[in-house]
């Protein structure tokens, strides 16, 4: 978990490879304009969201005309509405067109995932329960998705397999038992807490009594998640997951838990509409 402003290094092999994808060998619409014609662009939303990706943005344009200015109108994290102007920028006709749609791609996604996390963040305010992301994420667009949770006012939770312990089902199956999973991922990650997915109220028992750092009830009907919070009562830190949407997480936050994982945060993702008006100063 982080601060939405927290600085973004966006990895220009990542801008290359995507630019890569549209471009090719070339943008042959593009040698129509003279190469040395200057053009302005305006860039607008077409409906109400929260803006994100302008560091994805800015480097499509900046790897292909490093002398392009872009002047923003409001910041990541910002609630904007229809209609509103984003970013006027001024430079190479050619790097303006030829970046136009993987640019628009990138800050359109990530802009949808942050102004969906701002409708969950804002279902759960005043409960108490956070809102987390899952590793369903676009290939290639993990991290930056997961910025995008951040500026919508959600939480992060793992980065992927490398950085925490989940056990889930098939592990404990492959393990042998719930025991025997902790006790195992103990000895990997000595220090690094455990997190264990369970299924039932006699599982949860099993989890706490091996001293679980963290439990994630799968598909919990909401009676069974109350009774597991008065049973865990503090001694493990406990998070929902199953069957989440903006029409039933209210009612889960208020049993009392302390997580709720989404993987509809970044996974079923409608993108922002943007404009991009070019303006060819011939």
């Amino acid at each position: 978990m982080g601060d939405k402003r927290a600085v973004v290094v966006v990895d220009p092999r990542q801008i290359e490879a995507f630019l890569d994808e549209d471009v090719g060998s070339g943008d042959l619409t593009a040698l129509i304009v003279p190469p040395a014609l200057l053009a302005s662009a305006t860039l607008i939303t077409r409906e109400p969201m929260v803006l994100c990706g302008r560091p994805w943005f800015e480097a499509v344009f900046h790897r292909l005309d490093p002398g392009i200015s872009l002047a923003w109108q409001a910041e990541d994290g910002d609630e904007v509405p229809a209609g509103q102007v984003l970013c006027r920028m001024a430079g190479n006709g050619r790097a303006l067109l030829t970046g136009e749609r993987t640019a628009l791609n990138l800050l359109q996604t990530l802009s949808g995932t942050a102004t969906l996390a701002r409708s969950y963040a804002r279902a759960v305010a005043g409960t108490g329960a956070k809102v987390l992301d899952t590793r369903k994420t676009l290939p290639g667009l993990r991290a930056a998705q997961k910025y995008a949770v951040r500026c919508g006012g959600c939480h992060n939770h793992r980065l992927g397999l490398f950085d925490a312990i989940l056990i889930k089902e098939n592990h404990i199956l492959a393990a042998g038992s719930i025991r025997q999973g902790i006790d195992s991922a103990r000895r990997v990650a000595p220090g690094l807490p455990v997190e264990i997915e369970v299924e039932s109220l006699d599982e949860l028992d099993q989890a706490l009594e091996e001293r679980a750092e963290r439990i994630l009830l799968d598909n919990f009907k909401l009676a069974e998640i109350r009774a597991a919070v008065q049973r865990t009562a503090g001694r493990a830190a406990l998070e929902v997951s199953g069957n989440v949407s903006l029409e039933t997480i209210r009612a889960l936050a208020e049993t009392g838990v302390d997580y709720i994982s989404v993987g509809d945060l970044t996974k079923n993702i409608r993108a922002v509409d943007l404009s991009l008006r070019i303006d060819l100063e011939l």
